[in-house]
């Protein structure tokens, strides 16, 4: 049987992070009209976006805050007394507010962007969490462009800031520059040599640059990360960020290997995805894991011959796991002879007062004519 300890929390930062893909901007009605879904998804924290940034996302906050009953909501907040005011201001009265607090800590962004020293930095983000802890108890912290850090530096970053009270430490893969290796070495090394290390939540936030997001997060959680940071449909910055539904259902079936769950109500998946996507109006690619139209669809006709003597054959899940009513056999010229006179049947054709044979040789003429036979 599960234990708490062997939950991996799911921080779902498509309201602020995955917002600010070029395209994906939502109004504040939109916001909480996904926040509200995402309630029902069952996440455990919403990022609902960045109160300082202006005073449409602070309302966004505000309202998302109001409108949810279980995650918690967290504003994203620079170490500044005027980000953390607004934080808090827009995350009060929600039933489970928290402040997500961020400063850089890799030299390149320290010397190029901050043009701070590493002990100002410390001491800015150590100021960052005590203030906020003097108002909400849930203060995540993030040291951003981690994987490039140098990794002694993290650990006394997060030592203070873990002394300081933060209860979520968040190790960012910025730019989506790690690999598997590395970052499950890293959160192996972070969780063993921080002090205080075995006391607070550790997060992974991965960005899909070279397409490793997913991979990166889940190696994360090998490396002992008991949350994971992700979009929906894995909108976000650039390439994106990991993608909610990819991480998930790799937990979910892959239970046996990762051994921990979510609390994500996975039936929700699918409607989740396809109400972004509308409020958006951006497309899911159909080769897109899950979500995408081709993810239980099948055209080729040893696939299809498998599928419909035993699903298992070619499918891992159950379309119906993750919200999809069910799979899709497609006709098309690399169908076989089996799904073709599946679907006769299911057209009402007697298939045996037809002949089949000769009805397949012409469909095939005509499917190397047309992508797709449909009725």
């Amino acid at each position: 049987m599960t234990n708490e300890q062997d939950f991996v929390q799911i921080f779902d930062t498509t309201l602020r992070d995955g917002e600010q893909s070029p395209g994906c901007t939502m109004n504040v009605d939109e916001k909480v009209t996904i926040a509200m879904q995402l309630d029902a998804l069952g996440v455990d924290v919403i990022e609902a976006g960045f109160a300082a940034a202006s005073p449409g996302d602070f309302e966004s906050v505000r309202r998302v805050a109001a409108a949810v009953e279980h995650p918690v909501v967290l504003s994203l907040s620079r170490t500044r007394e005027a980000d953390i005011d607004k934080a808090l201001s827009a995350v009060d009265g929600c039933a489970h507010p928290g402040i997500h607090v961020f400063i850089a800590t890799s030299d390149l962004h320290l010397e190029q962007k901050l043009g701070m020293s590493r002990r100002e930095v410390i001491d800015a983000a150590v100021w960052a969490v005590e203030r906020a802890k003097q108002h909400v108890d849930y203060v995540e912290f993030s040291a951003e462009d981690a994987s490039r850090s140098d990794v002694e530096y993290l650990k006394e970053i997060f030592g203070e800031v873990i002394a300081a009270g933060a209860r979520v430490c968040n190790v960012p893969d910025t730019t989506g520059y790690g690999t598997p290796a590395q970052i499950r070495d890293m959160f192996v090394d972070l969780r063993s040599g921080t002090k205080g290390g075995d006391e607070v939540i550790w997060s992974a936030h991965c960005h899909d640059d070279l397409g490793l997001a997913v991979a990166n997060s889940l190696a994360a959680v090998e490396g002992g990360a008991r949350q994971v940071e992700c979009t929906i449909n894995g909108i976000g910055e650039r390439a994106g960020n990991t993608s909610m539904e990819e991480v998930v259902m790799a937990l979910e079936t892959r239970r046996d290997y990762f051994r921990v769950a979510t609390r994500i109500h996975t039936e929700q998946i699918y409607p989740s995805s396809q109400l972004l996507s509308k409020v958006i109006g951006v497309p899911i690619s159909p080769t897109k894991p899950i979500v995408g139209d081709n993810a239980f669809a099948h055209e080729a006709g040893i696939h299809q011959d498998g599928v419909l003597k035993n699903v298992l054959t070619y499918e891992i899940m159950r379309p119906e796991d993750v919200g999809r009513t069910s799979n899709r056999l497609v006709l098309g010229k690399h169908s076989g002879r089996h799904a073709f006179a599946q679907r006769l049947r299911a057209l009402g054709v007697d298939v045996e007062r037809v002949d089949v044979a000769d009805a397949f040789d012409r469909f095939k003429e005509l499917a190397d004519k047309k992508k797709e036979i449909y009725y």
